[in-house]
């Protein structure tokens, strides 16, 4: 069972944030709009468009790039920066007086003694997660935080106009070019593309390979997810999730469009998934965020960049999260 806590630490709570969670992007994908897409500009934006922590430097992940982008503070001043009002108060700054944050989750593991275990046993530890929610702020509400410089193609050369052909070129994928349909094949382990030509811009055709190279990711011999189902029905469905997530976080990370079409089906299909499962989006969103990262573990300056990343004690690991309930 989850076990959650009240922000102030005074008192448990529990209260079901994979419900509360559910029914938000329930009522989001209800009003047509699939929140884990950039609702913002990003010419306007610049710089790196997934969101990270202001006072650790780590980048959120999974369900929470999700809970984020649904903020009504995500990124519209191009800052994609957020903190706790602890955090922010460590470093000297100040949240605005009566400005309201969003939910974030996070995760670590409780460790105590297993009474059950034998005598003789070697580890006698049982882990429980635990999980917490966290009040975030934008930095466009805080005061005394720093202006945001997004970094240079130099300091984020992923972002670059030939990322994309730079992580299909060593994924080792097979393309295919032709037809009028963009689609991975499980049967012949192929991506099959239409010709450039017939993409309104460069930054689109490469949003497309990124959202096919996430399904790609999927086969059994990768990340071994369920690529079984026929179009339409509900397997195929879940998969279209996933990979609508994967392709979102990947293409933010690497500046490009995450407005991708989807057939009308596939949100009702979503729908009725969520509804009937609370931990669904969780599944979906740790699954995507596998799928990202071994999509982009193919540029070689994101994977070096990712050597660096700050670490602390506490995970936002939507894998874990999805568990965890």
């Amino acid at each position: 069972m989850s076990c959650f806590k009240k922000q102030n630490g005074d008192a448990s709570a529990r209260r079901d944030h994979y419900q509360e969670i559910t029914d938000r992007i329930v009522a989001a994908l209800e009003t047509g709009v699939a929140p884990w897409r950039k609702p913002w500009d990003p010419d306007k934006a610049g710089g790196p468009l997934s969101p990270i922590n202001a006072a650790t430097g780590r980048r959120y992940r999974g369900i929470n790039v999700v809970l984020l982008g649904m903020s009504q503070f995500s990124f519209a001043s191009g800052d994609p920066r957020f903190c706790s009002y602890k955090q922010a108060k460590e470093k000297g700054w100040q949240v605005r007086k009566g400005e309201r944050g969003t939910t974030v989750i996070f995760y670590k593991q409780l460790h105590v003694e297993d009474r059950a275990a034998p005598a003789d046993a070697e580890d006698r530890t049982r882990r429980i997660p635990l999980l917490r929610a966290y009040t975030v702020f934008n930095a466009s509400q805080i005061d005394g935080i720093a202006p945001f410089i997004p970094p240079t193609v130099e300091e984020a050369p992923w972002r670059r106009f030939d990322a994309a052909d730079v992580i299909l070129r060593n994924s080792k994928a097979v393309v295919r070019i032709g037809g009028d349909r963009a689609f991975y094949s499980p049967a012949t382990d192929h991506i099959q593309l239409p010709p450039e030509h017939a993409f309104r811009s460069p930054a689109g055709l490469a949003a497309v390979q990124i959202h096919e190279l996430t399904h790609w990711s999927g086969a059994s011999h990768r990340l071994n997810r369920d690529l079984t189902g026929g179009f339409a029905s509900p397997t195929y469905a879940k998969e279209e999730l996933v990979a609508d997530i994967a392709s979102c976080l990947v293409n933010s990370e690497l500046g490009l469009p995450t407005d991708i079409e989807n057939h009308a089906s596939y949100v009702a299909s979503w729908l009725d998934h969520l509804k009937d499962d609370k931990r669904e989006i969780f599944q979906a969103a740790a699954a995507a965020q596998k799928a990202a990262d071994y999509c982009l573990a193919f540029h070689p300056d994101f994977a070096e960049s990712e050597l660096d990343q700050p670490t602390d004690h506490e995970s936002d690991d939507t894998a874990t999260l999805a568990e965890a309930a």
